[in-house]
């Protein structure tokens, strides 16, 4: 594996926001500080009855693995467990005092409010998901999921979900067509419709979805988000596992991503955005089983990936947000120096214009330089939650920089220098051909009209 460093700057390059862990690992929440991504940690199955019998052992493990981090370390969400219902049986009777006694150590702390706690179910606790709107949780647990949702709606967090579309379809035996579970559009003789409500579901994905909101509505617990903390695609399976190809993993996730970027629920829950998170990270190469289980991995240990996908919510962002980024006014130097190796290293912002010789080097000051590359990453990436801050070196305007340099310092750069300096960039005007000395004029006409 690489290291926890490592790890986050692959995170940082794939400009992914969100991760999850399994555990509380401490190299893994020490590395993620300072980084923006929001955490969700986890109680192990093995932690849960210890915690689940005991407030001060709660309290202990809030102590030691999330107090001890924030604020430096995002962390937001608490998943107590992993598909305990299924799994661990002999645990249920635990996993909600569990989940009430790290909410109260929570709340001892003051960290109620950033940081929710709830416990990742299987879609096996829906024994028949389809149609959704006919689905229900098995019986059997009926009181304990009922206690979870209580306390889920108690504190206002949300219903953990692992939806795998991929065993839905392995283990349909034909039922449903494999474009179906990948995304693709079906020809309308083949469209997937529920006979009760006559809602037409496009994915197995938003169907496992609206069968887990309609299971929670039957046990009148109606208004609880839902939030898929696991799914994906294996991308490589044995000789009795013919659906599992990089073809498919690669096809389904960029579907997927495209499908939750939207930010519309399925057919009974159209605004409740589906949140998820992509199962998983890297391959698990011992993982016991068949080959499929070892190889659902995004990444490869060297950071590259295993097929080609797109994680960046670039092509969302038109332009048209209205705040900018700028280093503030008497920020610390050495501050600035550090947020603009970032901004223009694992950050990912083009600061090719502000190196020596480019036309926005001048003038040569961290403050500049800093604002630039400040602005031009949150340009890029505050739809994907980034934020401007910088360690407190900058702050959002709603001014555009670009035009707010003194129009006496454009003519003196433009005029004295002997530079190209963009100032139809600087100024609002598109290029088409400009030249130097008609943008020279341009500036003349404009201060004309200033003064």
């Amino acid at each position: 594996m690489p290291s926890a460093p490592d790890v986050v700057a692959i995170l940082k390059t794939n400009q992914i926001t969100h991760v999850r862990l399994y555990d509380a690992d401490a190299h893994m929440l020490k590395a993620l500080a300072d980084s923006g991504i929001e955490v969700m940690v986890g109680v192990t199955n093995e932690e849960i009855l210890g915690i689940g019998e005991s407030a001060s052992k709660a309290a202990a493990w809030i102590n030691q693995n999330v107090a001890a981090y924030l604020p430096s370390t995002n962390i937001t969400a608490i998943a107590v467990g992993s598909e305990v219902l299924t799994t661990i049986p002999n645990v249920v009777p635990v996993l909600v005092p569990a989940m009430n006694y790290l909410h109260k150590a929570l709340v001892a702390s003051n960290l109620n409010f950033q940081v929710k706690v709830s416990t990742p179910q299987a879609m096996d606790v829906i024994p028949r998901p389809f149609p959704p709107s006919t689905a229900t949780f098995n019986s059997s647990w009926d009181s304990t999921i009922y206690q979870i949702l209580q306390f889920l709606k108690n504190t206002n967090s949300y219903y953990m979900l692992n939806a795998y579309p991929y065993f839905g379809y392995t283990s349909g035996n034909g039922i449903f067509p494999l474009d179906y579970a990948l995304f693709r559009s079906l020809p309308p003789v083949k469209q997937i419709v529920d006979p009760n409500t006559l809602s037409h579901y496009d994915s197995m994905f938003d169907a496992m979805v609206d069968a887990t909101y309609y299971s929670i509505d039957a046990l009148n617990m109606s208004g609880i988000p839902i939030v898929v903390t696991e799914t994906g695609w294996p991308w490589l399976g044995g000789a009795n596992e013919p659906d599992a190809t990089a073809d498919n993993a690669e096809t389904f996730n960029n579907n997927m991503i495209r499908r939750v970027q939207n930010d519309s629920g399925p057919p009974s829950q159209p605004k409740f955005p589906i949140n998820t998170y992509i199962y998983e990270m890297f391959n698990e190469d011992k993982r016991p089983g068949p080959v499929s289980e070892k190889n659902w991995g995004l990444f490869f240990t060297n950071g590259s990936s295993v097929y080609t996908f797109s994680l960046s919510t670039s092509n969302r962002i038109t332009g048209n947000n209205s705040d900018f980024c700028i280093a503030k006014p008497n920020a610390d130097p050495g501050k600035l120096q550090v947020g603009l190796n970032w901004a223009c290293g694992q950050g990912g912002a083009n600061c090719s214009a502000i190196q020596e010789g480019q036309p926005c080097y001048l003038p040569n000051t961290y403050q500049n330089h800093a604002s630039y590359a400040y602005n031009d990453y949150y340009q890029k990436m505050h739809l994907a939650g980034a934020t401007c801050d910088f360690d407190g070196t900058a702050t959002t305007t709603t001014a555009n920089p670009s035009k707010s340099i003194h129009p006496f310092l454009i003519i003196f750069l433009s005029y004295f220098s002997g530079l190209l300096v963009p100032c139809w960039e600087l100024l609002g005007f598109p290029p088409q051909g400009i030249s130097f000395s008609s943008c020279y004029l341009i500036v003349l006409a404009y201060l004309n009209q200033l003064f």
